[in-house]
């Protein structure tokens, strides 16, 4: 498979995780999928299927229009191995944890109060911020999947 596809393939799937993870998820799976015990899991469950059928929706249009011959073992195991590894991380607890064994745990609470430099006001209200650490490591582990799916989908 040439990179020309490769290329392809991952731009697909960015943009298709972008939408998926902003768009299409629902407030109720993001704000349940890092609960624990099943209530969690199942949240997570919903928003990986509905995030997985996204990536699809984009994805097979792109291959088709753009003539890319891509096998459907090599599609099925892309996805399976995004899905599976970005439901493993929206668990919340579980990047904590390897935030915190990679020594990303005080950037990880970044933006939160529970980060030493917490951003506040000058009565020390919390103040506004463009985001935190916890969605900054979310979504580059994210990312990482994303180009290793790429890789798998244009190479089986």
């Amino acid at each position: 498979m040439s990179a020309a596809s490769f290329a392809a393939v991952f731009v697909a799937l960015y943009v298709a995780h972008s939408v998926g993870d902003h768009w299409v998820q629902t407030s109720r799976q993001s704000a349940d999928k890092g609960r624990p015990g099943w209530v969690g899991r199942l949240a997570d469950a919903r928003h990986v299927a509905t995030l997985t059928a996204t990536k699809a929706a984009l994805l097979l249009p792109v291959a088709s229009l753009l003539d890319l011959r891509l096998s459907v073992p090599g599609i099925v195991a892309g996805l399976g191995a995004d899905a599976v590894t970005h439901w493993w991380a929206d668990r919340r607890s579980t990047l904590a944890w390897l935030a915190k064994v990679t020594g990303k745990a005080e950037f990880y609470s970044l933006g939160t109060g529970a980060h030493p430099a917490h951003p506040c006001t000058a009565n020390g209200a919390p103040a506004a911020h463009l985001g935190t650490g916890a969605y900054a490591l979310d979504q580059s582990f994210h990312h990482l999947w994303l180009l290793i799916a790429a890789l798998i989908i244009a190479t089986v």
